[in-house]
């Protein structure tokens, strides 16, 4: 398909550079079908599901992994995208022209590192320098990853290292945040306990290829970035127990979606998944193992409106987000929410 088919037009103003506060107060869009749109608030969730729906989020943690060096004279930025090993990771580099392989790269308060290939993408191997877990040198050294939408708005802060983090952030390894879950809060699954709505963790460590523009015409031209997840084999049979059950399955965020969808069988059973996916889901897809999908307003001619066209439609994605901009919703990474549910035959 053509990439500008997902096309629009956002004013900047609504482009949110600070979460709401609290997390749990930003509004909601719902779409249910080809029912009006209902312009609601995340607190009104538990009123909204049903008894036995299930909630999978993401339990990711977001590294700080944007680091600022020099290779001699040059100004050198990093951002890590994705484990290799222990001490080695696949790096976006900016001023990429002053690096090249075998080149030390100083990131300050004593981390250094090797940029040992780089690859076909432009992108570096970084090896890091000494015996202390790379985690230890990028919490020294290190920057919360924000979205360039955000960064190139103002400076990454404090306040960002609590702000770009989901209540469910356990595992290491995230350079984007899975950001629908943001949203949460412990008064909010309080009462979506109360309301009988169960809640699964699954891990997606999120790449920074997510923030990466399509420069492909068409869809078929674009090379997704693969990114590791894990589903366990208890966590697998009790998704597919609710779904049994008549409960849905609500992915809370694009990533928990791509990884629940990466792992489902044709008939839609979901097994246990430990792998990299570069799952590219667009248009004509057949959803397999989700019921519904909670997520914040995406940039233009983004994999990821490609992603949620494929869940409602094109024609209907573009009249939803033409609604939102009307009605003035935040967009993007710490903007307001969307709960789109699809008709099922």
């Amino acid at each position: 398909m053509r990439v500008d088919l997902f096309d629009f037009d956002l004013p900047q103003e609504l482009i949110a550079l600070r979460p709401a506060r609290p997390r749990d107060t930003a509004r909601m869009l719902v779409v249910e079908g080809d029912a009006p749109f209902a312009d609601c608030g995340v607190l009104d969730l538990p009123q909204i599901l049903r008894e036995g729906d299930v909630l999978v989020f993401n339990d990711t943690r977001v590294i700080p992994a944007q680091l600022e060096g020099r290779r001699g004279e040059a100004k050198i930025g990093a951002t890590l995208h994705k484990r290799l090993d222990l001490r080695r990771w696949q790096a976006f580099i900016r001023n990429a022209k002053r690096l090249k392989e075998g080149d030390t790269v100083e990131f300050g308060a004593n981390v250094t590192a090797t940029a040992e290939e780089r690859h076909a993408d432009g992108s570096f191997t970084l090896a890091f320098h000494g015996d202390e877990p790379v985690e230890v040198l990028l919490e020294r050294a290190g920057r919360m990853p924000l979205p360039p939408y955000i960064a190139g708005k103002r400076d990454t802060d404090a306040q960002d290292r609590e702000d770009y983090q989901t209540m469910f952030a356990e595992k290491d390894g995230a350079v984007a945040a899975p950001t629908a879950a943001l949203h949460f809060t412990d008064r909010l699954i309080a009462a979506l306990d109360e309301a009988g709505v169960k809640r699964e963790t699954l891990t997606l460590h999120v790449g920074a290829g997510t923030f990466l523009p399509v420069k492909a015409d068409d869809t078929d031209d674009h090379q997704m970035h693969s990114e590791w997840g894990t589903i366990d084999a208890a966590t697998a049979e009790r998704l597919n127990g609710a779904r049994a059950a008549g409960g849905r399955l609500i992915a809370v965020g694009t990533t928990s979606l791509r990884l629940l969808e990466s792992a489902a069988g044709e008939d839609g059973t979901i097994r246990p998944f430990a792998d990299d996916t570069d799952i590219f889901i667009t248009p004509g897809y057949r959803f397999r193992a989700v019921d519904g999908l909670m997520t914040n307003f995406h940039l233009p001619k983004s994999t990821l409106m490609m992603l949620v066209s494929a869940l409602m439609g094109r024609e209907r994605m573009q009249a939803v987000y033409a609604h939102a901009i009307a009605q003035k919703y935040r967009f993007y990474s710490y903007g307001d929410s969307s709960l789109l549910l699809p008709a099922r035959d």
